[in-house]
């Protein structure tokens, strides 16, 4: 299986290293590796939500009604 570091994702992603290590650090990315002080994740991870805009838009949809 082919593996990328969390700093090649942030990159793809659009997000800060520091985001992505968390996400593997809380186990929301399925199969990543802390190898020494490096993250691997598997090369066919999607990226994730953040939920911190997922509450965003909630709470806007609540204001509106």
């Amino acid at each position: 299986m082919d593996y990328f570091t969390s700093a090649e994702y942030a990159d793809k992603w659009g997000i800060s290293q520091r985001r992505v290590a968390m996400y593997c650090k809380e186990g929301r990315i399925i199969g990543a590796e802390l190898k020494g002080r490096t993250w691997l994740i598997p090369a066919d991870t999607k990226k994730l939500e953040d939920p911190r805009k997922s509450k965003s838009s909630e709470k806007m949809e609540v204001k509106r009604c």
